[in-house]
């Protein structure tokens, strides 16, 4: 019996709304209308000092430390940030330097990035691919970028972006089906011990 998948999506934008959380909820309507899903959505603007003044996972706010393992525990996540100075923001590094080195290994990750022009869209594989590539996440392979000229405010006008988002969830449709045919796994403990892989599967 399947169950929902339990998606979370974080956004290292520093407004809300804005163009990359519009983009992110983009890409949950369209998983939604394929299957039955679960959504925790985590914006980092929002976090506050419990993240921002942490030098240590064990320094975060209760709260963030909630938001830190739902990104652990989750089926799929989606990572989303503007672009600034070439890269993602700071505050959303921040907060993925406090999730566990093996707990995204194997786990499908969907990488979306906004930007001022086209000038930005390598950002996906040049900075936000390599960041996860650390965690030894399953990065999906088609990565989803927008930039300011494709949108009126923080309405997506184009097209081919649209087209983009309907490939990316197709090709991850097996992997999420499989995620949610049985019930969730155990935690497995994590640190250097932890078996490569444990309790994700992994996409091809």
């Amino acid at each position: 019996m399947s169950r929902p998948l339990r998606t979370v999506t974080v956004n290292g934008s520093y407004s809300t709304p804005s163009k990359t959380g519009a983009l992110i909820e983009l890409i949950t309507d369209q998983i939604a209308s394929t299957r039955e899903i679960e959504v925790r959505r985590i914006e980092v603007s929002t976090l506050g000092p419990g993240l921002t003044s942490a030098l240590a996972r064990e320094d975060l706010s209760a709260e963030v430390r909630a938001e830190v393992a739902a990104v652990e525990d989750a089926d799929l996540v989606i990572a989303g940030t503007p672009v600034f100075r070439g890269s993602y923001t700071g505050l959303f590094k921040h907060f993925f330097d406090f999730v566990d080195q093996y707990a995204l290994a194997n786990k499908p990750v969907m990488l979306v990035a906004t930007g001022g022009s086209d000038r930005h869209a390598l950002v996906i594989e040049h900075e936000l691919r390599p960041l996860f590539g650390f965690f030894q996440a399953a990065t999906v392979p088609v990565g989803i970028y927008a930039s300011a000229g494709d949108f009126d405010r923080t309405t997506l006008l184009a097209p081919e972006t649209y087209a983009r988002i309907e490939i990316a969830v197709r090709d991850i449709v097996p992997v999420l089906d499989a995620l949610t045919a049985a019930p969730a796994t155990a935690a497995v403990p994590s640190g250097p011990g932890r078996p490569e892989g444990a309790g994700a599967t992994a996409l091809h």
